[in-house]
Parts: structure tokens; C-alpha cells; sequence
């Protein structure tokens, strides 16, 4: 009920007298001609502010140009005079146009090369085809037309460095794939690269293809790096979001894998390190995936981050900061007992022994449980005191110190460090192609650069010197002699690849069933 409503009822009642009815219609004929005035006012201003725009309107040239919801395309309008029913003028095409016929390619060779079958005379054999391969010699693109002969009973020459029937050679690929994968550049900048340094004019479309067939050359090679890992003595693992799901690095002294646009879960983590299995060290930080490894070595960067960072969400709190530098004197104590060479392995495990009963001390003065009771920073505070606790508890702190060295396949020795950066630097690169949405969008892009990365990635290990020489001398050596560098270490080391169907690689990125073929 309103106020009007309840001033009739009174009156009618006679509980209001006549002359307070008088005085409310006299103060609400105040009220209304005071909101009156006050509109006349508004009205004035906003005709001021009116006037005001047009004066500055015909200073700048008039109005602004008003929004059209319709496309106004030069494309678009071509389409409304179609629509229309007005005839639209054919294009006229500058250059040639379809297909560039092999005889015209050929016509452009700067030499031509003749390919027999290998331990066959030239003499019992024929000419069969010419095939025109774009090679990069001196530092710049020159095409080659190699004259592939046929022996008598059909063995063809091969010509070197060139994948099946590519028309690009295979140091061309190579480039290629470490400019997109391992630099992190778009197919367009990667192409425009090779066009301005090499002249070599190289297609979007071509260089998708080129890594879609040098993946599918090299699954193998990634079955091999698989088995190679999950028999290392030392693996570093990490893992970071991606535009499919996330992107898995594990990094050890025989293998490098990336796994991107796979789950974090502990399926996965099984496909490829089986923690059943696997007898090697693990460095992880403390997620629950990496929990049921039997020896484990927590990255002390995790941890000291998070100390450091209660030191500087609160500087006075000195517990913090007394926290923070004895838990890092403590790291910097475990370093230098794993570099100095004058302990024997007992004498390093009776330091750790130490070490752990300092860790013990320092939470244990701590009061853990008064912490975890608390709220805000008290509350994450006394999660890190846990944590740490647990982890030595665990056996997980000091592993690195009385790790070995392991021995990486270029002869080099590798001593084995406290904290997961070598993951994570392998994640750099990675992350920043996905900060600059330089990444893959579909099931099928994803598996080629896991094959593609983990490939050129652990060459790395394998070459004293990693250039696009001696990685291409690599490749070049593995299709002479069919044997990969990694196979073998795989037949040195007496392993053999697992029997499962399907493969890891089929695991983890299942391909798509094909549709049934219809009847009739």
C-alpha cells in the first residue's frame, strides 16, 4: 500500500484534520517545483554539451563514420551484385597457373646427377625417371635433377638425403623442423626465413607436409627413445599446459621425449615411465602423479621458491626468513658433499644421515601442527614445514647426493644436480610457443611434434656438436647403414622393443578409427 493510499484512508477516518492535508499538498508543490527547476537546469546543460560537440565536430571534419553491421568488403559487395543478378567480370590471372609439371622443373635445374643401384654396373642398367630435388648447397637453394636408373630386376638408385619421393632434400626438412619445433616459429616466418637466406620458396602447405613425412619416418625412432628412457639410470620430469590439454617433458641421460597434448595423469605417466618397472631415479616436483616411484628425488628449487616467497609476502615475520636461509644452507651443505670427490658412498650416506637430522630439527622447532592450524600465510607456511618433513621422511631430499655420475651417449660425463631445471629448461621454449599461440590445435599436429621434437631434442646427447651439419651428417649416416644412433645404443645396451599392441605411440595418441566403407 503506498503513501497516497494510506493519506485517503486517513482522511476519510477523519485522523487527519484539513488544515495538516493543506500543509502536505503545499510541501509536496515545493518538492515537485524544486525538481522542476533542477530539470530545467539539466536541460540547459546537456543543450550546452550538445552545442559543444557540434562546435568541436566541424573542427575535426564532421561526425564520426557511423558503424555498419553489414560487411562493406570489396568481396562483399560482389556478392550483393550476384545476388542482385548483375554479372560479375571474370578475374583476369597474372602467370601461369595449375600445376607446375615435372619436365618444366627439370627445364630449371642447374645440373642433373646420375643415381644407379647400389652393387650394380652401370651397364646392365636403364634410365627409369628423372625426379627434381631441391638441395641446399653453399648456403643456398639449388635444384638438382637426378637421373634415377632401374636394374634388372627393378632395384632402383636412391638418391641421397631425400625422404621417399620428396622433392626436398632431407638437410631442407631438417631445417625446417628445427625452426618450427625447437625455435617455436610459424610455418609462415619459418618459409619466409628459408626463402631470404636460401632462396628457397617454400610453401605453407609444402612445409606441412614435409613434417607430416618426416614424422611418419621417424616413429620408430621414438618407439626407440621410449625404451631408452624407461631403462635410464636418472630421469628429470615436468610438465605445463598446452592448447591440448598438456605438454610432458622427461629428460634423461640416453633420451629426451616431449609428449604434447597428452593428460597429466597417472595413465599416462604409465605408458611411458611404468613406475612398477622403472628402477631408475625420478626428479619431479611434489605432484601425486609422481608419488609411487620407488627412488625419487624432489626438486629443492620447488621448495626453496616457495620459502622465499613467505619472505617476501611477509619481511617482518623472522621465522620465515630463519626458515628460509637454514633450509637453503642445508641445500648448499648436500651440493657440496656430492661435488667433493674425497667421500666414498658411505661416507656421502652418513652425511645425509646428517643432513636429514638437520631437516628434522629445523620443522620440528617449527611446531607444524600450530602452523596448519593457523589461517593465510601461518596456514601455508606450516604446508611447506610439512612437506618438507614428509619429503625426508621419504628418502626423497638427498638422493642426488649419492647418485653416480651417469654417462651420456656423446662420452661425456654428467653429474647429477638437486633440482628439475633440465626439464624445465626443455619446457622454455615449449612455453613460450604456447604463450604466442604457436602451437598445435589437432590430435594429428600434436603426435608429429612429439615425434619430430624428441627426435631433434635428444640428438642432443648424441653429437658432440649440435649444428645442422652434424645433425644432418647424423641422418645421412642413419639412412646409409638403416641403423639410428639410438638403435644403436638400444643393441649395445641388449634391450629390445617392447612387444605391445598397439605401440606407445598409438597409446598415446590413438589414431582415428576409419569410417566402414559402404555396401553396394
Amino acid at each position: 500500500m503506498d503513501a497516497f493510499e494510506t493519506l485517503r484512508q486517513d482522511v476519510q477516518a477523519k485522523r487527519v484534520s484539513l488544515d495538516r492535508l493543506v500543509d502536505l499538498l503545499a510541501a509536496e508543490q515545493r518538492l515537485l517545483q524544486a525538481a522542476l527547476q533542477q530539470l530545467k537546469i539539466i536541460e540547459q546543460q546537456l543543450t550546452a554539451a550538445r552545442a559543444r560537440i557540434e562546435e568541436l565536430e566541424k573542427k575535426l571534419g564532421g561526425p564520426p563514420t557511423t558503424k555498419v553491421d553489414e560487411a562493406f568488403s570489396m568481396r562483399a559487395e560482389e556478392k550483393r551484385q550476384e545476388a542482385r543478378g548483375q554479372k560479375r567480370k571474370g578475374k583476369k590471372h597474372k602467370g601461369r597457373r595449375g600445376r607446375f609439371r615435372t619436365k618444366d622443373k627439370i627445364a630449371l635445374a642447374e645440373r642433373s646427377e646420375s643415381v644407379f643401384p647400389q652393387g650394380i654396373a652401370a651397364a646392365e642398367c636403364h634410365l627409369s625417371h628423372v625426379r627434381p630435388v631441391w638441395r641446399l648447397e653453399e648456403g643456398r637453394a639449388v635444384l638438382v635433377a637426378y637421373r634415377i636408373y632401374r636394374g634388372p630386376n627393378s632395384q632402383y638408385g636412391q638418391i641421397p638425403g631425400v625422404l621417399g619421393r620428396s622433392e626436398f632434400g632431407l638437410e631442407i626438412v631438417a631445417e625446417l623442423a628445427y625452426l618450427v619445433y625447437i625455435m617455436g616459429l610459424s610455418f609462415d616466418k619459418a618459409c619466409t626465413l628459408l626463402q631470404f637466406f636460401q632462396n628457397l620458396k617454400l610453401k605453407k602447405s609444402q612445409a606441412n607436409v614435409l613434417l607430416y613425412r618426416l614424422a611418419r619416418h621417424w616413429e620408430r625412432e621414438f618407439e626407440i627413445l621410449c625404451t631408452l628412457l624407461a631403462n635410464s639410470l636418472v630421469v628429470h620430469a615436468d610438465e605445463t599446459s598446452w592448447s591440448l590439454n598438456s605438454v610432458w617433458a622427461f629428460v634423461s641421460e640416453q633420451a629426451r621425449v616431449l609428449l604434447f597434448g597428452v593428460h597429466k595423469d597417472a595413465e599416462t605417466l604409465r605408458k611411458i615411465l611404468d613406475p612398477k618397472k622403472f628402477a631408475g631415479l625420478l626428479f619431479s616436483d611434489d605432484a601425486s602423479v609422481y608419488e609411487n616411484f620407488t627412488a625419487a628425488q624432489k626438486c629443492w628449487a620447488h621448495l626453496l621458491r616457495k620459502a622465499i616467497k613467505l619472505t617476501l609476502q611477509d619481511p617482518q615475520q623472522l621465522e620465515y626468513r630463519t626458515f628460509t636461509d637454514e633450509l637453503l644452507s642445508i641445500y648448499r651443505s648436500a651440493c657440496s658433499i656430492q661435488r667433493d670427490q674425497r667421500f666414498s658412498a658411505a661416507g656421502r650416506a652418513d652425511k645425509v644421515a646428517l643432513l636429514d637430522d638437520k631437516i628434522l630439527s629445523l620443522c620440528t622447532e617449527m611446531s607444524v601442527a600450530d602452523r596448519l592450524a593457523g589461517q593465510g600465510l601461518e596456514h601455508d607456511f606450516g604446508l611447506l614445514l610439512a612437506e618438507v618433513l614428509r619429503l625426508m621422511m621419504k628418502q626423497e631430499l638427498f638422493r642426488f647426493v649419492t647418485a653416480p655420475p651417469v654417462l651420456q651417449p656423446n662420452g661425456t660425463m654428467k653429474s647429477v644436480d638437486g633440482t628439475n631445471n633440465e626439464a624445465e629448461r626443455t619446457l622454455r621454449f615449449t612455453a613460450q610457443a604456447r604463450d604466442t599461440n604457436r602451437t598445435d590445435k589437432t590430435g594429428n599436429g600434436t603426435r608429429r611434434r612429439t615425434i619430430v621434437t624428441s627426435v631433434l631434442e635428444s640428438l642432443r646427447l648424441y653429437l658432440p656438436t649440435y649444428t645442422l651439419a652434424s645433425v644432418l651428417e647424423e641422418l645421412l649416416r642413419w639412412q646409409a647403414t638403416g641403423c639410428s644412433c639410438f638403435e644403436t645404443l638400444l643393441h649395445t645396451l641388449k634391450l629390445k622393443l617392447p612387444e605391445s599392441v598397439p605401440s606407445i605411440l598409438d597409446q598415446l595418441f590413438p589414431l582415428p578409427t576409419p569410417s566402414p566403407t559402404p555396401s553396394g
